[in-house]
């Protein structure tokens, strides 16, 4: 175990697109997806301690709970639970941690949140505490926890395929000036899904092999998010946000994931800034950060 704090981020997920291709006979829908990892999100740290402790800071923190139980159990607690007990089976030690949770990022929101927070728990624990599984383990711990979990431990491009846990990396990915809006209304993830009305689409075809700006944009966008439509019909201020991102001069806006956050991708990282304080000066009941993707 580290005689000191360790912190680990844990960036936000941007489903850059995402084609639902089927549906498995246990319910879990089968995607597409190509996704990048923006450089702002949650940050954990891990602290030496007498006993375990986990708290809550940042803009949403208050709107979590602390508690690892249940099905709205923070995901931070489960995987620090569940890794710890992986590792005790192993042999390995996994002694006490203090564990803050600075939540950044809004809660529900479709760019991952609650996922990457508990892939940065299993990647700093294992830090923390001297640890070491073999990457099969670590996913197969992940995917229990979630099926977002998987990707959100590379955190990096890539193309997830299944229910998430076919992961290929996409090193030829640019970096991309994103603004990301979200307009602080809930959306259900389930209601989205029932209101599919097809579940079969085709997956997406040959990606980009350069790592052209020009070229990645011209490929998203012929690209789409299957879950956009349902989700505007069940919160019509996903219209107005991708409205106001268009507004600002965004060259292709989507929504993330199963909402209710979009993003606007921009030719540079300034203009980004600047739309997005546009954004925010129209806006101050919404969230808005303007980021930038890391590449692999």
């Amino acid at each position: 175990m580290s005689g000191e704090t360790m912190i680990e981020a844990a960036p936000a997920k941007i489903n850059l697109a995402l084609h639902v291709t089927g549906q498995r006979a246990d319910g879990y829908h089968l995607l597409d997806s190509i996704v990048a990892f923006a450089g702002h999100g949650d940050r954990l740290s891990f602290s030496p301690a007498e006993r375990d402790s986990f708290s809550l800071g940042g803009r949403f923190g208050d709107l979590l709970s602390a508690e690892g139980e249940g099905r709205d159990g923070n995901l931070v607690v489960k995987a620090r639970d569940l890794l710890r007990e992986t590792l005790e089976a192993a042999g390995q030690s996994a002694g006490p941690v203090a564990i803050t949770l600075e939540k950044n990022l809004p809660v529900a929101s479709g760019i991952g949140g609650g996922s990457a927070d508990a892939a940065a728990t299993l990647r700093g624990l294992l830090r923390f505490w001297r640890a070491s599984l073999p990457s099969d383990m670590l996913s197969a711990i992940g995917l229990e926890l979630g099926a977002d979990v998987p990707m959100c431990l590379e955190s990096r491009p890539l193309r997830a395929r299944g229910i998430g846990d076919v992961i290929d990396r996409l090193d030829t990915m640019p970096r991309l000036a994103l603004v990301l809006v979200n307009p602080l209304k809930a959306v259900s993830t389930p209601d989205i899904f029932r209101r599919l009305t097809h579940k079969d689409h085709p997956p997406i075809e040959t990606l980009p092999r350069s790592a052209g700006p020009a070229e990645w944009l011209t490929f998203l966008t012929g690209l789409r998010n299957d879950l956009e439509p349902p989700a505007r019909a069940l919160l019509p201020d996903i219209a107005d946000v991708s409205g106001q991102l268009h507004d600002v001069g965004a060259r292709l806006v989507r929504m993330s994931g199963s909402g209710a956050t979009c993003f606007g991708i921009f030719d540079n990282v300034e203009a980004a800034c600047a739309a997005a304080g546009e954004l925010a000066r129209r806006r101050a009941d919404w969230y808005v950060q303007a980021c930038e993707t890391v590449v692999g």
